[in-house]
């Protein structure tokens, strides 16, 4: 199972990190494989809310439903389904300084015959949590 982890320094506030990044719509502002991401139904955001995310990753486009599990005052988590994968990311915010420590925790568990691409995704993965980490930086310093 592909698994990517990354901690880092942003200059925003823990609650206003847990804010922004519980609302999955935003996706599209610092995952660099969203092509979209849109809410499902209407309402605040919360545990159970859904979102339809487009991705398209090393040339292949998939679609995931993504649902919030859990909030708390330190940590989100959110876990994107299909037939093919289950992702999992959990992302845990502490106080740092005047602004926060992000950690970026991403599980990708491959299904049925996806599984056979199981060694290549965890070179896609390595880099994309790279780039998670740089856009969600320069994303959530000008916060």
């Amino acid at each position: 199972m592909p698994v990517v982890s990354r901690c880092f320094q942003v200059e925003a506030e823990p609650q206003q990190v847990l804010d922004y990044l519980k609302d999955f719509s935003n996706a599209t502002e610092w995952d660099p494989g969203t092509q979209s991401c849109t809410q499902e139904g209407s309402g605040p955001v919360g545990v159970g809310t859904t979102w339809h995310n487009v991705s398209k990753i090393a040339g292949f486009t998939t679609e995931l439903t993504y649902e919030l599990v859990e909030v708390t005052p330190d940590r989100v988590v959110l876990v994107g389904r299909n037939k093919g994968a289950t992702s999992t990311d959990t992302i845990t915010v502490q106080p740092s300084g005047t602004g926060s420590e992000v950690t970026y925790h991403a599980d990708l568990e491959m299904h049925g015959v996806s599984k056979l691409a199981t060694p290549a995704m965890k070179v896609i993965f390595e880099k994309l949590g790279d780039e998670v980490q740089e856009n969600l930086t320069r994303v959530l310093t000008r916060r």
